[in-house]
């Protein structure tokens, strides 16, 4: 590393050597539970510097904007999908060792122990997260059709009255319209990418046009639901989750028909803080660490053997319960789960969300 050579070119040549202090690497992710997890299981527990989170908006604005001027101030960001790979594109992050991270106990290197291909070398698995159902116990209590279990439930309004809560934005509603029309979660870019495709998920979100209520904010469906606004909404799992494990929440999840996403930590190119911020994410991604961020939130780490010492060593929340159950890449939530695409929506995203926009005001 950068300055382990300059140390080792000195020693070499008989020179007196200096150790700076430990550096202090800053890392920019979303804020809220998500980021206080991230704090827990990888700042407090790290000996290769200081580690300070600082809250950001996402995208690659600010990250373009100091890499370009040369003026760095944040070392890693954590990333979404479509951000990991143009930022590796466009030269916005650095290239990474792979050989230098932690393998999985059984030998397996990071990249193969990540359940989806890491998709370039500039990034680093974090979680899985995901869009799942959601409603409050009882709520359908009396209802001749029982409770809704399925995805194709959440789109039959006739079977399970009452108003969707769902974001106005069409990832993932797109997918889970396909499946809940029939579509095998194998199959689901397949028939996105296909003549009447897309016309047919516009169809079947058309059944529950006149029942929606859209929301933008993640706390907004948990919202909906205790107002009674809404019967039955979309959400991320992570507040679900922190709903129910912390607050007492009595809400079931409905795991068919979710739809994962990627989180990646990535190192701005250009960092002063190189060997501590690769540091940092060597340990930020080793399994350990991984299943450690569990302790503090129901988001799935991206390493199988993070989800290993978990299993083995429930209960494993910070609550004393057990977290599995929560987990959205792990059990029963994986049996018709769809892993988003993030090339798919990368080529096809801004017409599709033009179109969307459009749905949502007709």
């Amino acid at each position: 590393m950068r300055n382990s050579l300059q140390f080792a070119l000195a020693a070499a040549l008989g020179a007196v050597i200096v150790l700076p202090a430990q550096a202090e690497i800053t890392i920019a992710s979303w804020g809220g539970a998500y980021t206080m997890s991230q704090q827990k299981a990888y700042a407090d527990t790290f000996t290769g510097g200081t580690a300070t989170f600082v809250n950001y908006n996402g995208g690659l604005g600010e990250v373009r904007t100091q890499v370009e001027s040369g003026s760095i101030q944040w070392d890693i960001v954590d990333v979404l999908p479509h951000e990991a790979r143009v930022g590796c594109d466009e030269g916005l992050f650095e290239e990474l060792p792979r050989d230098v991270f932690t393998p999985a106990p059984d030998g397996t290197s990071m990249d193969d122990d990540t359940m989806v291909p890491v998709p370039n070398d500039c990034v680093v698995p974090q979680i899985f997260w995901s869009y799942v159902p959601f409603y409050k116990n009882g709520t359908f209590d009396g209802n001749p059709a029982g409770n809704p279990s399925t995805i194709g439930d959440f789109f039959d309004v006739a079977k399970f009255p009452g108003k969707r809560g769902i974001h106005t934005w069409a990832n993932a509603l797109i997918e889970m319209a396909l499946v809940a029309d029939g579509v095998a979660v194998a199959d689901v870019y397949d028939v996105m990418s296909s003549d009447g495709g897309i016309d047919r998920a516009f169809a079947k979100l058309d059944t529950i046009k006149d029942h929606v209520v859209f929301w933008s904010s993640g706390a907004k469906p948990l919202e909906l639901i205790e107002s009674g606004e809404v019967s039955i909404a979309l959400a991320y799992n992570g507040r679900i989750g922190a709903a129910m494990l912390t607050e007492g929440a009595d809400y079931v999840v409905n795991w068919d028909g979710q739809v994962l996403e990627e989180e990646w930590l990535a190192m701005l190119k250009g960092s002063s803080n190189y060997d501590e911020a690769l540091a940092f994410l060597i340990h930020a991604s080793a399994p350990e660490q991984q299943a450690g961020q569990a302790r503090w939130i129901n988001y799935g780490p991206m390493r199988a053997s993070g989800l290993d010492i978990i299993a083995a060593n429930e209960p494993w929340f910070n609550t004393g319960v057990n977290i599995m159950p929560h987990m959205p890449n792990a059990g029963a939530a994986m049996a018709n789960a769809v892993f988003a695409n993030p090339d798919w929506w990368a080529d096809n995203g801004d017409a599709i969300s033009e179109r969307f926009t459009a749905w949502m005001g007709q």
